[in-house]
């Protein structure tokens, strides 16, 4: 490690230690006090002794990327102060970060203004509900003025070519919203366009759409016509234009008679060409031009058989650059727009990059990446040299995470002769020489996929309690070509969680692993897993842990989001037809709850808008009813997931405590 990368870090920590993280503190019996906002039963106290013992492993700080100073003179970033994600600057390589933003709730993303480098804008949620208002933070006077009203859910734009207005899109918030026929539902949720002048502090509606999954993907240079994208699912996506002035888009992508593929991520070039990210002629989604005059699309990245996962463009729309998902890992490159000529990117070995930015003037990219051994870090290159710079280094909190191991890729025969792929990290064999309990975990998504990256807190599971940790892709997740994506639609979702069975029946096979101790994680659909998994295997398991999960399919498609309902009917299959509906209701594990026989661990944000707290609520009562030991978890102030550290660390705290009782007992 550089003296240059011992500095940055050091300074990220010194920033860190001098902000005060609320929540949890200790009392005169030993016991950490849980935050107010968490509501439990079943959990045991958290004795001081094992917050000792965690120590740094739950203060590790990453520093996302997000946005060039328009003069390309710094960077803003986010980076986690008084236990929020908040804004800072990063003026030069190694520099401190400056703070920018000090709210009580977290500050995930946010943008400059171009043609005002002294203002920011930025969403902001209030306790995880997702409904995003879009601010502007004048870094003159430090003073935040909201640009959007309370009651919709905003999302932040691009912006003009001038950069004087951001065009952001809008959707109605309404939980109980649903039922009626499909073409009702259709029609039911308008999504509006709105143009936004953050200087001014003015807006004004320009176009309202029907239906859902719609954003604004990019904007003409003469601001006349507005690049559309329409997401109806993972392998189905739109590409539309609407003038402005006018009430009606019209679709480029597909064309008139083409089938349904996924399109994303259009921008227009220098000349007016359009660049894409599709799967339309095959399994991965690659970069290709679109000339709308002629209809015309020329593969650009077809000798490339992974996904485009990224894209980012230069102010004068003549470079682009994109980054690659091989394997799990996230690979740079540039691309000329006037010779398609594509150019790799260095990028730190054995690390996987997360996030890109061109520099205003094409001379720099900015791009975080992250290993096994290293959470979110960011460097800068020169793409005239192609040399690397580090410009901010992760706060791992005192803790050597060189000597973590390096995570690696598995794959087993799964019930239809089907390979199936995962990840694995395990503990060092010279300290933990017996045959080692596993923690299964299992994405969200479905359409997401586990990547090569920084555990975080799990790090503690595997350095110091010597607990394998498998992250399995099962069928259904990306990053292996549309055809894998599909295989767990509709009527084939179980086929997933038999997946997991023979993950089960390959751990069994492992002279290192101890199929005698295995447990399950997962949140959000990985939730659904964990719950499935424990009533279709609970003779082969001993604990299972689900973060904000589905327990039933037709409640959960009922109150979810309205802005959501569609796109996770596409997936799941839509519960208002009776067939379907009999199906789903046959595969919720609440209605097999009476099977499930092992110890459940259930975590949920009363705030959430995907996955409805009344999930994790019904759950509870019925396993428990059941005579299963149940640990419940509910944060009053979060949503999907605990985005606020004291409840992230009380929930840590917690598992281990769970994992200990029921998945290392007799060890």
């Amino acid at each position: 490690m550089s003296l240059r990368t011992r500095l940055m870090g050091a300074a990220l920590a010194a920033l860190a230690a001098s902000c005060t993280t609320p929540g949890p503190t200790p009392d005169a019996g030993g016991v950490l006090q849980p935050p107010a906002a968490l509501k439990m039963n079943g959990v045991e106290p958290v004795p001081q002794t094992l917050v000792r013992a965690v120590g740094g492993y739950a203060n590790f700080r990453g520093v996302r990327l997000l946005d060039w100073q328009p003069q390309a003179r710094g960077l803003l970033v986010a980076f986690e102060r008084g236990g929020r994600l908040q804004l800072h600057e990063l003026e030069a390589a190694g520099a401190p970060l400056r703070p920018v933003t000090s709210a009580n709730e977290p500050t995930r993303s946010g943008v400059y203004v171009p043609a005002q480098p002294n203002l920011i804008v930025f969403e902001r949620d209030t306790g995880g509900d997702e409904a995003a208002r879009i601010y502007r933070l004048d870094l003159t006077t430090n003073v935040e003025t909201a640009l959007t009203d309370l009651g919709r859910r905003y999302g932040l734009g691009p912006f003009n070519q001038a950069g004087t207005a951001l065009f952001a899109i809008s959707v109605p918030l309404d939980r109980n919203a649903g039922g009626g026929t499909l073409e009702q539902a259709k029609s039911a949720v308008m999504t509006e366009i709105v143009r936004i002048d953050p200087v001014a502090g003015s807006s004004k509606r320009i176009a309202a759409l029907s239906g859902t999954g719609w954003y604004v993907a990019d904007v003409s240079l003469d601001e006349r016509t507005l690049l559309l994208v329409r997401y109806r699912s993972a392998t189905d996506a739109e590409v539309w234009s609407l003038v402005v002035g006018q009430d009606s888009p019209k679709r480029l992508l597909p064309r008139e008679g083409e089938p349904a593929a996924y399109y994303s991520e259009a921008l227009f070039a220098f000349d007016g060409s359009i660049f894409i990210v599709t799967d339309r002629d095959g399994e991965f989604r690659q970069l290709a031009r679109f000339e709308p005059a002629g209809g015309r699309i020329e593969a650009v990245t077809g000798h490339i058989p992974w996904d485009v996962d990224q894209i980012d463009r230069s102010t004068d729309r003549r470079l682009f650059a994109i980054v690659t998902n091989e394997g799990g890992s996230g690979s740079v490159r540039t691309v000329d727009a006037a010779t398609l000529r594509v150019a790799a990117v260095p990028s730190p070995a054995g690390a996987s990059v997360t996030a890109i930015r061109l520099s205003p003037d094409a001379h720099r990219l900015a791009f975080a990446f992250s290993s096994s051994s290293s959470p979110s870090s960011i460097s800068v290159v020169d793409l005239a040299t192609r040399g690397a710079t580090p410009w901010a280094s992760a706060d791992t909190a005192g803790i050597d995470t060189s000597r973590f191991g390096a995570t690696e890729v598995i794959s087993w025969a799964s019930f239809d002769g089907r390979r199936v792929s995962g990840l694995i990290t395990r503990p060092d064999a010279t300290r933990f020489r017996d045959k080692r309990p596993v923690l299964i975990d299992i994405h969200g998504g479905p359409e997401a996929q586990a990547r090569l990256g920084f555990l975080g807190r799990n790090n503690y599971l595997v350095n110091e309690l010597g607990i394998v940790v498998i992250e399995p892709n099962v069928r259904g997740s990306s990053g292996f070509g549309k055809s894998f994506l599909a295989l767990d639609d509709g009527r084939k979702r179980e086929d997933a969680v038999r997946d997991i069975g023979s993950l089960l029946d390959w751990i069994a096979a492992q002279t290192d692993l101890d199929a005698a101790r295995v447990a399950v994680t997962g949140g959000s659909y990985g939730g659904y897993m964990v719950h499935a998994v424990a009533v279709h295997y609970s003779d082969r398991i001993r604990a299972a842990v689900s973060v904000v999960g589905i327990s039933h399919f037709v409640s959960f498609l009922e109150h979810t989001e309205t802005y959501r309902r569609e796109l996770r009917r596409a997936e799941y299959g839509d519960e208002r037809d009776p067939d379907m509906r009999a199906f789903l209701e046959s595969i919720s594990p609440l209605v097999n709850a009476a099977r499930i026989k092992v110890p459940l661990f259930v975590v949920h944000g009363r705030n959430d808008p995907r996955v409805p707290v009344g999930e994790a609520e019904q759950m509870v009562r019925t396993v428990s009813a059941n005579g299963v030991p149940v640990w419940s978890m509910i944060a009053d102030n979060e949503g999907h997931g605990f985005a606020k550290k004291e409840n992230a660390d009380y929930a840590f705290y917690a598992r281990v405590l769970f994992l200990r009782r029921y998945l290392l007992a007799g060890s």
